[in-house]
């Protein structure tokens, strides 16, 4: 059986996902520091955590981590973006006006993804490269948004996560959604897969901008991304499935590869 390899950072998805592995039978190993055990090579691993302990893990142990890159956004159809967006560089951003959405375009959260008034109150030059990769889009509104955990081009268990940009976690610790909105949002995503290459096992996220109607908010590695109500025990089948040792990637998986990061020892 798999092993799920957790950063030392605990958090609530970290501990869902340790619940899940056991009941399934996995191992699960929460490393205490950034460093690989001996005992942990040549074993089946699969790891979960903030996307640079991953890369480092996934390095050590030979793994690919498979991964949408920074163009597959803005490359969509336009009725699935349902706004302009484009890849950019800060440098470029900073030169906006606004009032602009600008993101980091690898995932990382170097800066807050937000609405700028323009681009002067982007982060400047001496804390962000000129050349750092972003997606600039224009602001609109989100009335409700929905995680998807995508396995082969499919739907495995989703979860709402936002309604009008705020958490959409109940008192009660639950997710809510209508019947209504879940399906719309399942039929959504199928739609998409059915058109777009992903993946084999990535993060899609969906939503509703107000005045348009369904779209792609953003592709997220799964091996980073939090749960919210998604079912633990699907998300870890996805997990398994993002990472892929680098000796035996196929022909489908090799464009997803993310660049291996150089490590020392």
């Amino acid at each position: 059986m798999p092993t799920l390899v957790l950063s030392p950072r605990y958090t609530t998805d970290s501990r869902t996902l340790r619940t899940a592995a056991v009941a399934a039978g996995w191992g699960v190993e929460r490393l205490g520091g950034w460093r690989v055990p001996d005992w942990l090579l040549g074993r089946d691993v699969v790891p979960y955590g903030e996307p640079l302990f991953v890369e480092v893990i996934a390095a050590r142990l030979g793994l690919a981590m498979l991964d949408a890159p920074a163009g597959w956004l803005p490359a969509l159809p336009a009725r699935h973006l349902g706004r302009r967006i484009e890849l950019s560089t800060l440098g470029e951003a900073r030169t906006l006006p606004g009032p602009v959405f600008v993101k980091p375009a690898d995932g990382r959260k170097g800066f807050a993804g937000a609405v700028y008034t323009d681009g002067a109150g982007l982060p400047p030059a001496a804390a962000r490269p000129d050349d750092t990769p972003v997606l600039v889009a224009d602001p609109v509104t989100w009335e409700v948004e929905f995680r998807c955990f995508v396995l082969e081009s499919r739907v495995v268990t989703l979860s709402p996560y936002l309604r009008g940009g705020e958490l959409a976690q109940g008192a009660d610790g639950r997710w809510h959604a209508s019947p209504e909105e879940r399906s719309q949002a399942r039929d959504y995503s199928a739609e998409v897969l059915a058109e777009v290459d992903v993946p084999a096992g990535i993060v899609i996220d969906v939503g509703r901008i107000a005045g348009h109607g369904w779209a792609v908010v953003e592709a997220n590695s799964a091996w980073g991304a939090g749960v919210y109500g998604c079912d633990p025990a699907r998300v870890l089948d996805v997990l398994a499935r993002a990472r892929v040792p680098r000796g035996r990637l196929t022909a489908a998986d090799a464009p997803w590869a993310a660049e291996p990061l150089e490590v020392d020892g």
